[in-house]
């Protein structure tokens, strides 16, 4: 029933910008809290952002200020604008509904130094 679609990475310069989405359906991101996750070869998939139904956000440490997630509720949508990447930002990027033990395909993020 639920299908969350992650779109809109690709290869950027180091310093450059991102906008990811999320596609989703037999969901409703206004009434869930969502998150966008990252993995890196060789590293644990890690949290790198949230935002909670009721509209609050939290993110990782090393994204905070450059990160920003957000949502579309009619177009049922959450983003993920990225600022300022770093090489060390190259992972798979992926999005799920909080607590939820299965993960799509993702988007490749890479970023040239």
């Amino acid at each position: 029933q639920v299908q969350l679609e992650e779109s809109g990475g690709g290869l950027v310069q180091s310093g450059g910008s991102l906008r990811l989405s999320c596609a989703a359906s037999g969901i409703r991101v206004s009434i869930n809290s969502m998150g966008w996750y990252r993995q890196a070869p060789g590293k644990q998939r890690e949290l790198v952002a949230g935002i909670r139904s009721g509209g609050t956000t939290n993110y990782a440490d090393s994204v905070k200020g450059r990160f920003t997630i957000s949502r579309d509720n009619a177009k049922n949508t959450v983003y993920l604008l990225m600022n300022s990447l770093k090489p060390e930002g190259t992972a798979v990027y992926y999005c799920n509904q909080w607590g939820r033990n299965v993960w799509g395909q993702g988007t490749q993020v890479t970023v040239s130094s």
